[in-house]
């Protein structure tokens, strides 16, 4: 079964879950998502993508993953 950009905002609500998340994507293998949340305060751009894929809980691992392409933003909210 495929993959949707809401299974993948569930899964990050689950870490994140005062962010603001937008997701999407329609052909379940390739996404976009943004997600800000005020957890990001005080971390670089890697560490917020780190801490957004681990949400994913494997779902992107390797070339079996669910989910080929991710397209990922993250920032603390201004």
């Amino acid at each position: 079964m495929a993959v949707t950009a809401q299974d993948i905002e569930d899964l990050i609500r689950e870490s994140f879950p005062d962010a603001q998340i937008t997701v999407v994507g329609d052909d379940g293998v390739h996404f976009n998502a943004e997600v800000v949340d005020e957890s990001f305060h005080g971390q670089n751009r890697v560490k917020q993508q780190r801490a957004v894929m681990a949400a994913l809980k494997g779902k992107m691992d390797g070339s079996h993953g669910e989910i080929h392409a991710l397209g990922l933003t993250t920032r603390a909210p201004e």
